[in-house]
């Protein structure tokens, strides 16, 4: 491995012998830098990764065949967060995907904007949800709009150059304007329980931040961080934890006994119409079903239980 590709984002390190091997996969190697204790895959493993059917049109399809409410109602929590810090004003999502984190924004009241670069998400935001939602490049937009709020939703795992990234965010923010990060959490307890077999591990994952370096690299930005919750998201549960579950014990039920049972090998497409079927439910069992949800959401945050964390900081 070339010196030159071990370069740490958080605290610049780029002294080979301060690097240490964390995990060994069979395609590509997870770092750790000794200095500040930050986890990456180094940038010569990038070109491993296949999006076969991420987001194609068949995943399109089961989004529009899904229910919207039940959708929203996650994102509805994250609105609490972001109101305790900005209860209005102009919010930007990098990384959209099918914009319903921005329909919920928009009905609570926010002047809501977004960027996606996947075509079939963003497609489906500005046409099937009629929200501004735009195909452009992060780096090549104006300063001269800024926002209040600026969110990242499982985006910042997937980007090489997070420091870069951080640093246009800020420039992007008004006087304390605030940014939320939510990413997979390298010490969460579930992290530390699976190891290497930890679900979040993976080629497109390439940043494992922590409770110390991305709090790190945001003070190293200008940022003041307000706060840092464990999160855990119960729909990715139903969706990578309990489909293939099922599909082991029950390989030759109808419709799944032709799907290998590796959650490797199950479909996008698959899962969106596995969550499809799962919030079927008459309108009176999805509110139940709500509110159950959001009581176990914000007691495992309590007790820190989860594998993402979402943090909260402040343009200084």
């Amino acid at each position: 491995m070339a010196s030159k590709e071990l370069n740490c984002c958080v605290c610049k390190n780029d002294d080979e012998n301060k690097f240490t091997l964390y995990y060994d996969k069979v395609n590509y190697k997870v770092m750790q830098c000794t200095v500040c204790s930050f986890v990456f895959v180094p940038t010569s493993f990038r070109k491993n990764i296949t999006y076969t059917d991420y987001k194609d049109a068949s995943v399109t399809e089961q989004v529009r065949k899904g229910n919207n409410w039940i959708k929203i109602q996650r994102h509805l929590l994250r609105y609490d967060l972001i109101e305790k810090y900005k209860p209005s004003g102009k919010l930007f999502d990098l990384g959209a995907g099918w914009g319903h984190f921005l329909l919920a924004g928009k009905q609570c009241g926010y002047d809501v904007y977004g960027i996606e670069l996947s075509e079939q998400p963003a497609y489906y935001a500005k046409n099937d949800l009629q929200l501004p939602v735009d195909r452009i490049d992060f780096f090549a937009m104006s300063e001269e709009n800024k926002f209040d709020i600026i969110t990242l939703w499982d985006v910042l795992e997937h980007i090489d150059a997070a420091d870069t990234v951080l640093e246009k965010c800020y420039r992007l923010l008004n006087k304390d304007g605030i940014i939320v990060i939510q990413v997979p959490q390298i010490d969460s307890s579930i992290s530390k329980r699976f190891k290497e077999n930890w679900k979040m591990i993976s080629l497109d994952h390439v940043n494992y931040f922590s409770k110390k370096t991305l709090p790190q690299l945001l003070e190293s930005r200008g940022f003041i961080v307000k706060e840092i919750r464990t999160s855990v998201e119960l729909k990715l549960f139903l969706m990578y934890t309990l489909l293939p579950f099922i599909r082991k014990i029950f390989p030759k039920r109808r419709k799944i006994k032709q799907i290998n049972t590796s959650s490797q090998n199950i479909s996008s497409a698959d899962r969106q119409a596995f969550f499809n079927k799962f919030t079927s439910a008459p309108k009176w069992i999805l509110r139940v079903f709500v509110f159950f949800h959001n009581i176990i959401y914000k007691i495992l945050g309590r007790l820190k239980i989860g594998e993402e964390m979402i943090i909260v900081a402040q343009k200084n």
